[in-house]
């Protein structure tokens, strides 16, 4: 198999993380005689310090010709004062629009060889840990009108909160179908008691749940559902959300599985080409010093090759390798523990490499 795919490295810790998970692709491609060739995609503050934009047109283009995308993180503190509209995340949004992927995928399963990193008691991690959150990406308050003007004589900012219904729809469908091959149960989070949005969001739901009979269908308001996730996680099978709600929750659900630099997303909409990700930030304070822990990026790459790539057998000897480094006791600052072995980001990816087999 011949596949192109779009690397964008990043700021902070993102060339490093990206650098780790090429050379497991790298591996991986050779094991079983597959070609990945790569292209180099400029986002975030690189880009406004070379171009002047977070995502020029042209890097965007690139994207779209790619069989699929990995980003490793953007932003940091170099771009904290550039206008609102220049900001290195305004060329994540712009990425995600361009390539119209409008459902983010993002697992909270902790690893066996973590749950003593879980800061949820013991008794609550034995419970089990393993949901997903679906995540409408393109819709909402982040794409809403942003506006900051002057009222009265006083500074007044605004931003504006709009769902149709077919959004809400293609994400519900997304969720509906993501708990028929797990659980069959799925719970929509929205703030129907206040919002009206969300008073829409629950109508539809409740509309689909009708074309899908085999899967329980329940609803919680949001500030309910970050509590139940620290109180009993184990309740959870697939829960479908809204763009503000959902970057909220997913953050919060990767903490309490031990460290949020172990968990990959996809994001997907009505092609096979996906944009790919860690869902952690840039973490500047640590970039270039090896210490960043780039298996959630490598297991990003994993899931590129399992949803995107059709390649399942890869993408699980990628995910085998990550536990026999787990297993072996080898762990990044991030997830240290008493009786451990600390090593680097680049020595992670090596011990990776050495642990893969074709399966």
């Amino acid at each position: 198999m011949n596949k192109t795919i779009a690397l964008i490295r990043g700021d902070g810790i993102g060339p490093e993380i990206v650098e780790q998970a090429q050379r497991v692709l790298n591996k991986v491609a050779e094991l079983y005689g597959h070609r990945f060739s790569y292209t180099d995609v400029a986002m975030g503050g690189c880009a406004i310090d070379q171009y002047g934009d977070p995502l020029p047109e042209s890097e965007l283009k690139k994207c779209l010709a790619s069989d699929s995308v990995l980003l490793g993180a953007v932003g940091g503190p170099k771009w904290n004062d550039v206008p609102g509209t220049m900001r290195p995340e305004k060329g994540l949004l712009r990425l995600r629009a361009g390539m119209g992927v409008y459902s983010n995928n993002r697992p909270a399963k902790i690893w066996p060889q973590l749950a003593d990193a879980s800061p949820l008691k013991r008794s609550i991690v034995d419970e089990g840990i393993d949901f997903i959150i679906v995540r409408e990406l393109i819709g909402g308050i982040y794409f809403g009108e942003h506006k900051t003007e002057t009222v009265d004589g006083k500074t007044t900012a605004i931003d504006v909160l709009t769902y149709g219904e077919h959004e809400i729809e293609r994400i519900g469908r997304i969720g509906f179908e993501t708990a028929r091959k797990r659980g069959k149960r799925l719970c929509s989070v929205e703030k129907s008691n206040v919002l009206d949005s969300s008073r829409l969001w629950k109508k539809v739901m409740h509309r689909l749940a009708e074309e899908y009979p085999d899967v329980e269908l329940s609803d919680m308001l949001v500030d309910n559902c970050a509590m139940q996730i620290v109180k009993n996680p184990s309740q959870f099978d697939v829960l479908v959300t809204e763009n503000m709600f959902g970057d909220i929750l997913s953050d919060e659900a990767s903490m309490i599985t031990g460290s949020i630099g172990m968990i990959p997303s996809s994001s997907l909409g009505s092609s096979a080409c996906g944009l790919y990700e860690p869902i952690h930030g840039s973490a500047p304070d640590i970039a270039g010093m090896d210490l960043a822990n780039p298996i959630g990026t490598i297991l990003s790459a994993a899931m590129m090759l399992r949803f995107s790539f059709d390649l399942p057998r890869e993408a699980d000897a990628i995910e085998k390798a990550v536990a026999a480094y787990l297993d072996a006791g080898y762990r990044t600052a991030d997830i240290m523990s008493e009786g451990m072995k600390q090593v680097g980001c680049r020595a992670c990816g090596d011990i990776i490499i050495e642990s893969l087999r074709k399966e």
